[in-house]
């Protein structure tokens, strides 16, 4: 006859928080362990693509607090926040602007 397993969590649903893998422990019993949810780790804005971002660890919100900061961040600016090409891009983006404020200002003064 098959061990009957007690859930070990308040909930009896099959819901997506509420997952279990049987476990054979020693003295061959078996036990529900359940499962933590998948971690998809931090990604840029979605208007920017929603790009995973390199060199940040995925936690769960909860380990997250624990964790120290250079885990959870990259030493630049911008770090954490946005991938290195799109702070090349605003960077490159701010330069060619000053350059042609610049510019006009060189053209005003020839007339």
């Amino acid at each position: 006859m098959v061990q009957r397993l007690h859930l070990s969590k308040h909930s009896k649903f099959g819901t997506k928080s509420n997952k279990f893998v049987i476990k054979h422990v020693p003295g061959g019993k078996l036990i529900c362990q359940s499962i933590k949810k998948k971690v998809t780790g931090p990604r840029t804005p979605k208007y920017l693509g929603g790009v995973r971002l390199q060199g940040v660890k995925a936690f769960r919100p909860v380990d997250a607090k624990a964790a120290p900061k250079r885990r959870k961040t990259v030493s630049r600016a911008y770090g954490g926040v946005l991938t290195h090409a799109q702070v090349r891009d605003r960077v490159t983006r701010a330069f060619l602007i000053e350059e042609q404020k610049i510019v006009k200002k060189v053209l005003k003064r020839r007339k």
